[in-house]
């Protein structure tokens, strides 16, 4: 299961390795508790969640240093497995639903990453500043921009501008509507083979 990972990530550390291997176990474990991934996809973890989750990562290498917001992160996607590739970033994890929130405070405890911080609230109740804010198809795009658009840093130091990269499936220029023109779309399937990464997206908008 973890060869779908290093197929993609052949450079990790043996600590990184070591990370994404428990979160197999770690997750089957929660999710038999609290209910945070469909019971069918448990067994897609690694493909559907977090390859999925770690899409992030072949748009943005972030750079030390940088803080990023995961607005409506469930159990954890896509910012725990970010936080394991970029151990020297700093992750703050939102969702609305506490008991996610405990689920990804556990693992995150678990897998010895101090660089996590989960939090029961709303996106619009953090009143922190970021370099990026990420998401996994929360909600429609002008909506989430509502949400985040007072919450970034004015210091760029990444290769991108700071903004938000949002992970979307599907044709999105109805959705986006005047945010389509100013948004950039990076298309899964260029850097995945999986049949699942077909329709995938990362979604960049600078603020």
């Amino acid at each position: 299961m973890l060869s779908i990972i290093t197929k993609y990530f052949p450079n990790l550390t043996p600590t990184q390795l070591s990370q994404f291997e428990q979160l197999f176990k770690l997750y089957s474990h929660w999710n038999e508790q609290i209910n945070v991934i469909s019971r069918k996809d448990i067994d897609l973890l690694y493909e559907r969640h977090v390859l999925h989750s770690l899409g992030i990562a072949k748009v943005m290498q972030f750079k030390p240093g940088t803080q990023i917001l995961d607005v409506g992160t469930g159990g954890g996607f896509p910012g725990i497995p970010l936080a394991i590739l970029f151990p020297e970033s700093s992750f703050l994890l939102v969702d609305s639903i506490g008991k996610k929130i405990k689920v990804v405070n556990e693992v995150a405890k678990a897998l010895g990453l101090t660089n996590v911080t989960g939090i029961h609230s709303r996106a619009e109740d953090i009143d922190k500043k970021f370099h990026f804010v990420v998401s996994r198809a929360v909600t429609e795009f002008p909506v989430f921009y509502t949400w985040v658009k007072t919450k970034f840093l004015r210091e760029n130091f990444n290769d991108l501008t700071n903004g938000i990269l949002y992970l979307k499936g599907g044709d999105l220029k109805e959705e986006f509507g005047k945010f389509y023109d100013h948004a950039r779309f990076y298309e899964l399937k260029d850097y995945f083979t999986e049949e699942f990464f077909e329709t995938k997206k990362v979604v960049y908008y600078k603020m």
